[in-house]
This record gives structure tokens, sequence and C-alpha cells, in this order.
């Protein structure tokens, strides 16, 4: 019935299509009788005749196929009754016609697609079932094994386009008859070896297992199938047996899985052997091969972020130090109740949104430039719980528990407070019922290497930091992908996929290590470790920054800015003459020499772009201080392979600036690091 109603709906739907040209036709006449003229009227009749014959003729032969298929099924019925367990018929097609008792007992299949049957036993069903389908429709029987021990049976039924396909249970192997004495066993050379060997039949049934290889398989019954102790193959197991017994197989070995409760990792050779009954199955346990490739594959994958990340962070940066610097002027210009600054306002916010992402793409492939000072975690956590607590709401509590003798550790203040908003956000995210947040931070002496995670930890003393939740926790499913770039298990737009990502670029970054442990329904901790350093006498207070009016002469302070990027050169150059400064603009590190070749012109500090066509930043500044000794500088880079002096001769009086950067930050910039100079000789003009 289910069949007649899809085939009567389906010639319903054609029937529209049918009538239409003979309705437009119809249309036609009515409006205009004597535009059309008799000729015209003989042919499209004659066409109408043809069109009405051809679908009609269509029509025909899917009520025809469709009786017959109906026929062969009623034929069919008796026989599929007839069948023990779990049987369904199979059209051409690949779709499930009809179902034994027992098989609808358990599930209703009909009308579903017959790579149903193989869903929970190939990690590609649909694959799978449409190979077996052709095998069968020209007269090969089959026999698949399943996971489960049972053998999925596909034959044609006779006389039909229809397929058979059967579910058989595996017969259980009769008991042994006590013999009155024990033989001796068939290889007793294979006991005694340390190497892991299974004999089997060419049907894949296993006559004797050896202690090595129980010891990775667990116990092994005789008689039981191949493929209920390992898998993974990717296909049939049966084809590779039935290679490897005519010698077609090359003595290729595969890397398969055992289906115990302990995984082990197995390269699997077979042999057959002089006995055309018994073949035999080699196992090396490739365990430890296979977790250092996957390392070194995470190892490439990150390799290959990163060199992308530091790809597009240069010029991608160079963009947006350019829109938000020029949203930053024409927001100078304006007062909030100016129609326009709402949406300069969001322009502004959305640029810094793109540096953040990028800084966590950076931070990620551990190519951000860090600047890395003694930290006193208890200060910085101090500072940090009031926004954290905002961050987590009121159903959750964050605690802060400190070691009393808490060692300072070396970290950038603001990427080390990143990681641990990321944590706690996260940590959030798994309590959406609320809870407690517990971070705790201690002293850790490590006499003896520590190994967590197969991540060795040298012997020293370190700084431990746990953030630990009270969530569902973490599935073991996922576990392993919680550091990956871009995995994310929340909905679409709630979340980048770069915040625990992003943690583990800047504790590897740092020195330090990070490792997270997960019980499911219980909670999740983090645990971080950072070399512990030495405390050190506090530096004495930094001058406060001074004005352009409270320098020490009338002369107004000039600025060489040296910038590739015309719309970076631009914004900064209005920006500074905006804050009173005279500025001389060099579009490469040459003309900045040529410039200052003149003995005259006094300069007295050089902004400059690091990485650039020609002489790069570090490279002409270093020639130019040759003759202008002592002259401030302020390297500026959206991202740069090494920090200016790293690995040669190192810059005096040299800061960092990253971009993108704004209008006040390079304003204030520029005028602490002038006021910081002015404790040094004058270095503005050449050196006599």
């Amino acid at each position: 019935m289910k069949d007649n109603a899809v085939l009567l709906s389906r010639g319903l739907a054609a029937v529209p299509l049918l009538v239409l040209p003979m309705a437009l036709g119809a249309l036609w006449l009515a409006l205009q009788p004597q535009a059309v003229p008799p000729r015209v009227l003989i042919v499209g009749g004659a066409v109408a005749v043809a069109w009405y014959l051809l679908a009609g003729l269509m029509v025909g032969q899917q009520l025809v196929q469709h009786a017959r298929t109906r026929r062969q099924l009623r034929a069919s019925q008796q026989m599929l009754a007839e069948q023990p367990g779990c049987a369904w018929i199979v059209d051409a097609e690949g779709a499930i016609r009809a179902q034994s008792p027992q098989a609808e007992q358990l599930h209703d299949l009909t009308g579903r697609d017959v790579a149903a049957l193989l869903s929970r036993h190939r990690a590609s069903p649909a694959t799978t079932a449409q190979k077996l389908l052709l095998r069968v429709a020209d007269g090969r029987p089959c026999e698949l094994p399943l996971a489960d021990g049972t053998r999925l049976l596909a034959r044609r039924i006779p006389g039909t386009g229809l397929q058979l396909w059967r579910i058989e249970a595996p017969v259980p192997a009769p008991p042994p008859a006590a013999p009155a004495a024990a033989a001796p066993p068939t290889n007793p050379g294979y006991q005694d070896l340390p190497i892991a060997i299974l004999e089997f039949d060419p049907d894949g049934r296993v006559i004797e297992a050896n202690p090595a290889a129980e010891a990775l398989l667990g116990p092994v019954q005789p008689g039981s199938p191949l493929g209920t102790l390992i898998d993974g193959l990717g296909r049939p197991l049966d084809d590779w047996i039935a290679e490897a017994h005519e010698g077609r197989d090359n003595g290729r070995a595969e890397v398969l899985q055992t289906r115990g409760e302990v995984e082990h990792d197995l390269q699997v050779s077979l042999v057959a052997t002089a006995d055309p009954g018994r073949m035999v199955a080699v196992l090396t346990d490739v365990s430890a091969l296979k977790s250092l490739e996957a390392q070194f594959t995470q190892s490439q994958k990150m390799q290959a972020i990163g060199q992308l990340a530091g790809g597009i962070a240069h010029d991608f940066n160079n963009l947006l130090t350019a829109i938000s610097g020029h949203c930053d002027l024409l927001m100078a210009q304006r007062d909030h109740a100016d129609p326009d600054y709402a949406d300069l306002h969001q322009i502004s916010q959305n640029a810094n949104r793109a540096a953040a992402l990028v800084r966590q793409l950076l931070a990620f492939s551990r190519k951000q430039t860090l600047t890395p000072e003694l930290i006193d975690l208890r200060d910085s956590l101090s500072d940090l719980s009031h926004l954290l607590n905002r961050l987590v709401g009121e159903r959750t509590v964050v605690t802060v528990t400190h070691d009393p003798a808490l060692r300072p550790i070396r970290a950038d203040a603001r990427q080390l407070e990143q990681v641990l908003m990321n944590l706690v956000v996260n940590a959030r995210d798994a309590m959406p019922g609320g809870g407690e947040i517990a971070i705790r931070t201690e002293n850790v002496t490590l006499d003896s290497g520590l190994t967590l995670e197969r991540v060795n930890i040298p012997k020293g003393e370190y700084v431990r930091i746990t953030v630990t939740d009270e969530g569902s926790g973490i599935p073991a499913e996922i576990f392993d992908k919680i550091f990956d770039p871009f995995f994310t298990t929340k909905k679409q737009g709630e979340g980048t996929g770069l915040g625990l990502s992003t943690a583990y670029g800047i504790v590897k970054q740092t020195g330090g290590y990070i490792f997270c442990h997960s019980v499911l329904g219980e909670g999740t901790r983090f645990t971080l470790y950072f070399p512990a350093q030495r405390p050190r006498p506090a530096a004495p207070a930094r001058r406060q920054a001074a004005a352009v009016d409270d320098l020490p002469d009338d002369r107004r302070r000039t600025i060489l800015l040296v910038e590739d990027e015309a719309p970076v050169r631009a914004f900064a150059s209005r920006a500074l003459r905006l804050h009173g400064y005279e500025v001389i603009e060099a579009d490469s590190g040459e003309r900045a020499l040529e410039i200052l070749a003149d003995p005259a012109l006094a300069v007295d500090l050089f902004v400059t772009d690091v990485v650039m066509p020609g002489l790069d930043g570090p490279s002409w500044v270093r020639e130019a201080l040759r003759k202008r000794v002592n002259t401030p500088v302020i390297f500026m880079s959206g991202y740069m392979e090494t920090p200016p002096g790293a690995g040669g001769e190192t810059i005096p009086g040299a800061v960092f600036l990253a971009k993108p950067f704004s209008l006040s930050e390079l304003a204030t910039t520029v005028a602490g690091h002038l006021a910081a100079g002015l404790g040094r000789t004058a270095g503005g003009s050449p050196a006599a």
C-alpha cells in the first residue's frame, strides 16, 4: 500500500506538467483566435500528440516496472518468512522493500537505504553497500563479517531483480570431546616465541594464538573471527585474507587497531603457510610509533598555521592600523553628540576585534612578540580577580588561593592575563547552572623529571597554577582536540575556537607547560607550570611621561617617521603633528639615510617600521646611530620573526610598538620615550 501511494502521488505530480502545453495553447487561441495560421495549428497539434504519447509511454513503463516488482515481492514473501533471523528484500537501487518478522520487531527499515544495515559496522556504510549491491546484481553471492561477530549474507533471488540480505549469527562450536590423552599443540614452536603470532584458517577464524598475541589482544578463543579482534583496515578483512592466501598482497603489512578494552596500534602481516588450511598473522605493537607520528603531525599543523598567521599578520595589521588610525582622527574632530560618532565608534571596535583575532593566531602559533617581565602572581591575580568575577556572573564564584612564599615567574603580563581569562570563561561555560571556579598557585620542586600526557618536564623549581571547575567535564571523543585551532563545541557565532589554542601557544612560548585533566560529570582541571624565578629588588619608579609642552627647551621636537605603507605613514604623521611634533617622512630606509646625511638637521626620535623592502628598520637604524649616537628609537610592526637586535647587535634606547595601534597609544609611546631620553646625552645631531 505504501508503494502504491507513492506511485500515485508521483503520477499526480506529473499531471500539471503534462497539461501545461495544452492549457497555454487554449489560452492563446482564446485571446487571439485569428493570429494562428492553420499550418501552425496542424504542426502544434502533431507536437502535442507526440508529447502525450511520449509521456504515456514513460508512465506506462513505470507502471509495468512497478507491477513487476510488486509481483516479485509477493512471490518472495513466503521465502522471506522462512529465513532464520533478520532478513530483508532489497531492490536494485538499494531500497529495502520488505523485511522478515524478526527484523521488523527490532527496527522497521522498510523504505530505508540498505546502507542502514551497515551503519554500526563500517566507517563508510554507503560505499560498502554499493559494492555489495553491484556484486550481487552480477549473480555473485557475498558474505561480509560484521563487527559483532555476525555475518551479512547477500544473494540475488532467482528470476527477479531483487536481492535477499540476511544477518546470520555465528554457530557456537560444539564443546570438544575430552580425549583420553591431551593432543600436543599444532605448532608448539609458536608458544615459546616472543613475537605475537595468530594462526587462523582462510575463512578468518582463529586456530591458535601464542601468549605474546594474547598479551596484546586479551584472551583469544579458538574459532573466533579475526574481525572481532582487530579493526581499522578500511576494506573487508576477508578480501585481504583472500589476497594473502592466494599470494596477491605482495607481503604488505597493515596498521590496525585492537578491539579489546585496551587499544593498541598493531602492524599486522599475513603469511600463507605450506598447509592450505592454515595462515599466520604476525603482530607488532606500534602504539609508541603511532603516538610519535601523531605528535609530528600536530607539530607540522602548528607550523603551517604559524606560517600562515605570520604571512598575513604584517600586511593585515598595516591595513588595520590605517583603518583604526584614520577613524581615531575623525573621532578626535567630533564630540559624542555628532550623528557620525556612533558609526565611527563601531568601525573602531570592529577593527580592534580583527586585530585581536590576528593576535590569537600569532599566539597559538607562538609567533607573537612578547614583552616578558618578572611577575608576582599574587599581585596580578588580585588585580584580575575583580574582572573575572564580573565575567562569570552572579551564579559562579571565583576563589583564588596563593602559596604564602610564592616565587615570581617571567612572562608577558597581558598575555598571561589572557590565558587565565580564557580558562575561566571556558570553566564558566561548562557550568551553566553556576558553581565554583578555584584558582590555586603554589611552588613546586621537581627532584626528577615529570612526565604528563607524553610530555617530559625537566627537574627544577616551578610555579604551578591550577584552574578547576565543577562543570560537566570533557567527553573522551573530543578531549584530544581541545587545543586545536578553530575547534569549538559552542554554537556558530558564539566562539572562534581559538581560546584554548591561544592559551596553549602563549604558555609554550613563555617556556611553560599546560595540561588538562577532566572527568565526565565531575569537572575539569587545567594545570600550568612556569619556571620559578629569583625575586629581584624593586626597580626605581619610572619618570612620568612628559608632555610636549614640558620639554626643557623651546624647540619643537623633530621625529623622523619611516614607513613604507603610505596609509599608515599618512595616519602616523597627522597624529604626531596634531600633538605638536615636527615630522619628517621617509618611505624606505635608504631615503631615511639620505635625509640624515644633512649635518644641520636635528632629529630627536626615530619612528620606523621593522619589515620594509630594501633596508629593514634595524639595519638603517644601526647605520644612522653610528653618527647620531643615543637617538631614541621606536620600532613598529604588525609581525616580525625576531625582535630588533635579537641574534645580533643590540640597539640601545629602542622600544617596540605593536601594530595596529591607536592615536593615543602612538602619542603616549612617543611622549614617554622622548621624556625617558632626556636623561641621556642628546644624540639628535651628528657626532663631531
